[in-house]
């Protein structure tokens, strides 16, 4: 006999997330992806001064705040044609990396890893054992007894006090948990320290951007920093010092602890490794341009269908006509008027709420597809196109952790693996890794730009008269990101923002065809439908957006524990 069950909040995201799913003999046989909220900022930007609306945008996220004032600035820089200097190209990449540090660390220790890792169990754990296993995995100086004796005194200290606060609501002692106690502690003193690795990723932002969350620094045309290395209000060496050590201290613990803790856990669940892999055609954009006119990028960009890497096709650059011409949105299941398919530029935003109708219309969430197809966006995606295109650092870090996991489990595993589940938190410490080496990088090119005399920071904008068209793009953390500006005569006539989490929550389109999420949820298993944890592993995978504790609640308010099933 098969269940219903309703996931309503999905928590530890940021937003609001329902999944509806019918699971039948232990397996999912259905799903349904529903966003919850309606954003409504393209109806906010219309009719505004165009250089204003990155201040706007970035506030449609309450974390990723950057990445959409970077996409805002670059689809109006699109749209008149406009450069920037080299000094802001460099000082927006680190920015973009600092921030993407900062949320992969928070995704994989503060989002997913309570759905792998037991909390209470760790209390059974010795802590002599733990620490002599995380010696043995790297030379990180937080793997000491010490460190282990703390981390299961606190944790002790929450559950003596009958309330696990950041632990509470998990689904401790599941069937599906099956790390030893040793493991689950050091998983729990890694959680802890991640606290600390990734606020210093986000001092890095604030010192470039002025504030974090919602920078104050960008600007149409560039950046709003200035260069003066003898004056302590400006960008000085003190300053970029301070940056480099902040970024050198999160690569090491990216490094010592994050990368290994992946291995770890890939190498104990990797029967997770042929769950979850859904929607296989994949697309990344290139990003972390090198110079002005952004014609030379970082990371590489292209699409990949049915999984197939041989079809891999390279995204050329920013005003690749392949891109531009092929996204579209679709709202036959979503609660706008009308049931169209279009081209963002041709969008309309009007809502149209009706209840949750499962063969009708059931999100605010729209179903973008490029070349009528849907499309998985995010680490994943990044990887995939970084080493079919023979990028080195995505190659040699890939490469080393899927040689780790193959050795600890015990069976030889390629880059097919990653289809799933655990390959997308896999995907994400690869890139973390990745863009760990290119801050240092980029810091560099902008210390060298600034020591031959160049402090340029901005180029003033200048509108025409008439109609103008841009789209701007950045890689996020959770992938393919798009702004879409109309500007007539200087004012903004249309606005749209095509987001990571849209690509992959997407409901189904007028073709029926469902969106990463949905598809990736058939044939999870579930061992307990009152308690869904394999669904929320794979949900989590994604990394949909923030939040902090799992609980649902009935139609007049009322709590009611993790899950519904009827």
């Amino acid at each position: 006999m098969s269940k219903r069950i309703s996931v309503d909040p999905v928590t530890r995201i940021e937003g609001h997330l329902r999944i509806d799913v019918e699971v039948d003999q232990g397996k999912v046989v259905n799903s349904w992806s529903s966003g919850q909220m309606w954003r409504g900022i393209e109806i906010i930007l219309q009719g505004r001064d165009p250089r204003e609306a990155w201040l706007f945008a970035q506030r449609i996220c309450g974390v990723c705040t950057s990445v959409h004032a970077i996409a805002s600035v670059r689809a109006v820089e699109n749209a008149i044609g406009l450069d920037i200097p080299t000094n802001a190209q460099l000082i927006r990449n680190l920015i973009l990396i600092a921030h993407s540090l900062h949320d992969h660390i928070v995704h994989f220790y503060h989002l997913t890893a309570l759905d792998w890792v037991d909390v209470v169990s760790a209390l059974d754990a010795d802590p002599k054992k733990t620490a002599a296993l995380a010696e043995s995995l790297s030379e990180w100086p937080g793997n000491s007894l010490n460190d282990m004796v703390a981390a299961k005194k606190k944790l002790a200290g929450f559950v003596g006090q009958g309330r696990l606060g950041i632990f509470e609501n998990g689904y401790w002692g599941h069937a599906a948990m099956k790390l030893p106690p040793e493991v689950n502690l050091l998983a729990v003193a890694h959680y802890l320290q991640a606290l600390d690795y990734q606020r210093r990723a986000n001092q890095a932002v604030a010192i470039l951007a002025g504030k974090t969350p919602n920078l104050q620094n960008l600007a149409v045309g560039g950046v709003a920093n200035a260069i003066d290395l003898d004056q302590a209000t400006a960008l000085n060496m003190e300053k970029l010092n301070r940056i480099r050590m902040l970024l050198a201290e999160v690569g090491q613990f990216i490094k010592q602890v994050y990368i290994p803790d992946v291995i770890a856990i890939g190498s104990m669940y990797p029967e997770w490794l042929s769950y979850g892999a859904g929607v296989t055609n994949y697309m990344s954009v290139p990003d972390l341009p090198m110079n002005s006119k952004a014609t030379d990028f970082e990371i590489p960009g292209g699409t990949i269908f049915d999984g197939d890497l041989s079809t891999m096709t390279p995204i050329h650059g920013w005003n690749d006509p392949r891109f531009r011409d092929n996204v579209e949105e679709c709202i036959a299941r979503s609660w706008y008027d009308g049931d169209w398919s279009r081209h963002p530029y041709e969008e309309e935003t009007v809502p149209n709420y009706t209840e949750f109708e499962e063969d009708g219309k059931y999100s605010w969430v729209k179903s973008p597809r490029f070349q009528g197809k849907p499309m998985q966006v995010g680490p994943l995606a990044q990887v995939l196109m970084g080493y079919t295109q023979g990028h080195e650092p995505t190659k040699r870090w890939s490469d080393h952790i899927l040689t780790q996991v193959s050795s600890l489990a015990g069976v030889e595993l390629g880059l097919d693996v990653l289809h799933s589940t655990l390959g997308r938190n896999v995907a994400r410490a690869i890139r973390c890794a990745v863009l760990s080496e290119s801050a240092e990088q980029h810091w560099q090119m902008l210390v060298d730009n600034i020591a031959k005399g160049d402090t340029a920071v901005c180029n003033p904008p200048v509108f025409p008269t008439g109609e103008v068209r841009g789209f701007g793009l950045h890689e996020a953390p959770r992938g393919t990101l798009s702004h879409w500006v109309v500007i007539e005569n200087g004012v903004i006539k249309n606005y749209q923002a095509v987001v990571p989490s849209t690509w992959n929550a997407g409901p189904r389109d007028d073709k029926n065809v469902p969106g990463p999420y949905e598809a990736s949820l058939i044939d999870n298993p579930v061992a307990d439908a009152d308690r869904p944890l394999e669904v929320l592993r794979t949900i989590h995978s994604f990394d949909p957006c923030l939040a902090c504790a799992i609980h649902t609640h009935d139609p007049d308010g009322t709590a009611r524990g993790s899950a519904k099933a009827r």
